[in-house]
């Protein structure tokens, strides 16, 4: 029995992804000793901060790095960093930022909800948010025509929730932010490549500790000295709601340690999918298919459309039985309003598309009758 179920919660199947409603991601028994043997003794954690900055460092190939207690909270120390940098009498009145540089440019097929709203995590920071173009089609031009001198920063958000189509590509941004001299925040929470970014010449980049990494509820920023220098300096103001813990810092720096080493097993992950496809290929008013991740990660998942006048019900009532059942499984339902629904593998333990399969057809099948 889980530590959950002790706790007298329901049992979980989590195929929806490494998300933070569902608890983000399971650590290795590494990452587990490390939270554990650190929350039980101390440490000088201004030393402890220092010290992860040189890690981060060592695995991005950024000049420095600030751990924090998850990629939202980055998001808003990253911007109040570029507003207030280490300025204390800045840094102790944002989010006030009135009559500082403080405007922050995102393409507005950026503009998205992730759980809570990128407008607010940067408002937090004293960020003031100016979209440019429009939700499907953003010109270099609109980008530049925005920039004034009230700018702080421009902000790339590199992930599935955003508009693929027509937004500017990374390498146009950070041509921009060169030719102005502003600093390029990209928020890439859920990316796996941990160094592309600052090789490419972004500024400052986020990550998540609990998605790709696999490690436990925290996050980091990496990029350029003097602003990760701010980025510490912010734990005075508004960091201070946002700090990570020594057993979370600990949990964090195994996992980045352990990065290097650890194998998607994205072939793997395809089959699972596949073998899920086949398991639902005689179902009634069911379609499955494997499909890359949209935002071009190396994930494989299974999409499941439901066709609601072939299967009795639509992709939302399957999604509502599945989720209330016992375990409850939780499917990804980005597309639901147009029927579709699907697993991530990732998140699996074996054998659990199995059980998965076997819940879509009873609950199907009793849904037919």
């Amino acid at each position: 029995m889980s530590i959950f179920e002790q706790l007298g919660l329901s049992p979980v199947i989590n195929a929806s992804g490494k998300m933070t409603a569902l608890g983000a991601s399971a650590v290795s028994e590494e990452v587990a000793q490390a939270l554990k043997e650190a929350s039980q003794d101390y440490v000088n954690i201004d030393e402890m901060m220092k010290f992860a900055g040189t890690v981060i460092a060592e695995i991005t190939g950024a000049e420095d790095g600030c751990p924090t207690n998850g990629a939202a909270a980055g998001i808003a120390i990253s911007t109040a960093a570029i507003i207030a940098g280490e300025n204390l009498t800045y840094i102790e009145r944002l989010p006030n930022s009135d009559g500082l540089k403080n405007q922050v440019i995102i393409q507005k097929g950026q503009q998205i909800h992730f759980g809570a709203s990128i407008a607010q995590m940067i408002s937090l920071g004293g960020g003031k948010v100016v979209e440019v173009g429009q939700a499907n089609k953003v010109e270099a031009q609109h980008i530049e025509e925005a920039i004034n001198e009230h700018t702080a920063a421009l902000i790339y958000i590199k992930s599935h929730h955003a508009i693929q189509k027509g937004m500017q590509p990374i390498e146009t941004m950070i041509e921009i932010a060169e030719k102005h001299h502003i600093p390029l925040i990209i928020d890439a929470a859920a990316e796996e490549d941990l160094k592309e970014y600052i090789a490419m010449g972004a500024d400052l980049v986020i990550y998540s500790g609990g998605k790709a990494l696999e490690g436990p509820t925290s996050g980091f920023i990496c990029g350029r000295k003097e602003l990760i220098e701010a980025c510490r300096k912010q734990y005075k103001g508004i960091g201070r709601s946002m700090k990570i813990s020594k057993e979370g810092t600990a949990g964090l720096l195994v996992a980045l340690k352990q990065y290097a080493y650890k194998d998607n097993d994205a072939m793997g992950q395809l089959s699972r999918m596949e073998r899920l496809c086949e398991a639902l290929k005689d179902v009634r008013g069911v379609t499955c298919s494997v499909k890359r991740d949209e935002a071009g990660r190396e994930i494989y998942r299974a999409n499941i459309e439901v066709d609601s006048r072939q299967a009795g019900m639509t992709a939302g009532e399957l999604l509502h039985a599945l989720e209330t059942g016992n375990p409850a499984i939780f499917l990804r339902h980005h597309y639901v309003n147009i029927g579709i629904v699907s697993v991530d593998p990732r998140p699996l333990l074996k054998g659990q598309e199995d059980i998965i399969a076997e819940n879509i057809k009873r609950i199907l099948a009793k849904g037919a009758k």
